[in-house]
């Protein structure tokens, strides 16, 4: 895949996440899952890019997104 695309959808799912979780309308379980899929769409932009500490700090996103989906439903 296109690093752009990566890099972008990335960074767009990361802030309709925010988003969803600062309006408080009960979607937080869904809001997480674009965390996850934020997280994974940047950590393999990073990869492509060897930027290897955007890739750790995805896999700690990647890590609370989960916990955040297991706390919510």
């Amino acid at each position: 895949m296109n690093s752009k695309i990566l890099e972008w959808s990335g960074v767009t799912t990361a802030i309709i996440y925010s988003l969803l979780v600062s309006f408080n309308i009960g979607v937080e379980f869904y809001a997480f899952c674009l965390l996850l899929i934020s997280a994974i769409l940047i950590a393999a932009w990073a990869h492509k890019g060897s930027h290897k500490g955007i890739f750790f700090l995805q896999i700690f996103y990647a890590t609370a997104a989960i916990i955040g989906m297991i706390r919510w439903f």
